[in-house]
């Protein structure tokens, strides 16, 4: 028998905020985290509009933010996600063999450093239009940070974290767009209950919300552009939505063996039950127009948790507010449970915390399993126009009490990435 797998802590850093009981109250008011761009001059882009995690630095986990300026404004958001469910856990240095605790990411590269390039660019280039390699490379020597410049790696993210906790484990960052922190966790699971550990953080964390990144999905036409009116941008489902809201954070997860949490009497959130992970083979930004990875995404991970139809109580949809996406989403949901899609709730958290790309997956994890803790589902916010395309129940507008034993939580991403994790409610 494999062994079994429970959620000890939880930690955030979101545009709502970065206390889990003070976001989650937010999700269930139905409140908005989307504004204006802050963090950089947007007036003149096409999309003027983000998710921004606000109000917030390193400091509020004993860190000084001097000691992190060359660190990545991702890899701030993951150590502080990441020590908060550290310490929700109740988790210390005794509680564990080192060599049996692990990190797997999904975190997106950091900011690149654009502005040095284009010194570095302007000294290679000559007068008569060649271009000299030597100026190129002198002038990188004396400008670049060496830390700096490291501190862009996707993987740094897992670094850090697994030198605060001194986890001596399996160390891992995945990048698979916007399913990669769904299968951080994912593939977290398995390495506990292979044996491998006893312990991992698992979750995501991205910030591509600079000029670079907008720049970006506004090339792909992906972005909402109702730039008077941000809270009501992010419309999943809605048949008057235009794109989706960039959003920034963090979600981490602490996954722990059964019998290693109960032995040091840990608070269990919920009991990780399926994984399933599949590619579209399609495409390299739209999903395939009949869900055929997604489907088997969602299969597998219902097979992998010996969960019937009949049992899910909840889905929080990937529902990023596209045209396509949210559409084959619909699709798929009813491909896989036939007349019982209907009756199920779903519904969709990135309407008001706006999509955080790498780390959207496990933040809406974790607020499924505060569903199955409270009963009660939040809504998907901003939805007054039915689409004939899209014909479930979407919990509009406001939260819902329901009996929530067991969810599936979907996270789809550019590549054709498709990602389902099934929790249920924990019994011994």
């Amino acid at each position: 028998m494999r062994r079994r797998v429970v959620v000890t802590g939880i930690g955030l850093v979101t545009p709502l905020g970065t206390d889990v009981e003070i976001v989650w109250q937010k999700l269930l008011r139905g409140e908005s985290g989307v504004g204006k761009i802050t963090l950089f001059d947007a007036s003149s882009f096409p999309t003027q509009i983000a998710a921004e995690v606000k109000d917030w630095d390193i400091s509020e986990i004993g860190e000084n933010p001097d000691d992190w300026k060359n660190q990545d404004r991702n890899t701030h958001f993951a150590v502080g996600a990441g020590t908060k469910a550290f310490q929700d856990s109740g988790l210390s240095a005794g509680d564990y063999e080192p060599e049996r605790f692990g990190v797997y990411t999904g975190a997106g590269e950091g900011r690149q450093n654009f502005d040095d390039f284009a010194k570095m660019m302007l000294a290679g280039l000559k007068p008569n239009g060649s271009f000299d390699e030597n100026s190129f490379i002198e002038k990188g020597l004396e400008i670049l940070h060496p830390i700096k410049e490291l501190e862009q790696e996707p993987n740094m993210p897992a670094a850090h974290l697994a030198a605060r906790f001194e986890a001596l484990g399996p160390n891992a960052n995945c990048l698979t767009a916007c399913a990669a922190s769904s299968q951080a966790v994912g593939e977290a699971v398995e390495l506990i209950r292979r044996d491998e550990v006893d312990l991992m953080v698992a979750g995501g964390a991205h910030s591509m919300i600079h000029p670079f990144g907008v720049t970006g999905f506004n090339l792909l036409t992906a972005l909402s552009m109702r730039n008077d009116d941000p809270e009501a941008a992010s419309r999943p489902f809605d048949a008057d939505r235009d794109g989706f809201v960039i959003g920034e954070g963090a979600a981490m997860l602490i996954l722990e063996e059964l019998e290693h949490a109960k032995k040091r009497g840990a608070k269990i959130y919920g009991e990780m039950a399926g994984y399933g992970s599949t590619s579209d083979a399609f495409r390299v930004t739209d999903c395939h127009p009949e869900g055929r990875g997604a489907i088997a995404s969602l299969k597998m991970a219902l097979k992998d948790a010996a969960i019937s139809l009949e049992e899910i109580n909840y889905i929080n949809a990937h529902g990023t507010s596209t045209g396509v996406n949210d559409r084959v989403e619909t699709l798929v949901i009813k491909a896989v449970f036939g007349d019982n899609a209907y009756k199920i709730p779903v519904s969709s958290t990135k309407s008001m915390t706006g999509h955080l790309i790498a780390a959207g997956g496990s933040s809406e994890l974790i607020y499924s399993l505060l569903a199955i803790r409270d009963n009660i589902v939040p809504p998907t916010i901003n939805y007054a126009t039915p689409d004939p395309d899209c014909d479930l129940d979407y919990v509009p507008n406001r939260a819902r009490e329901l009996k929530c034993n067991v969810i599936a939580s979907n996270s789809f991403g550019f590549g054709g990435q498709n990602v389902t994790l099934v929790a249920k409610r924990f019994n011994d």
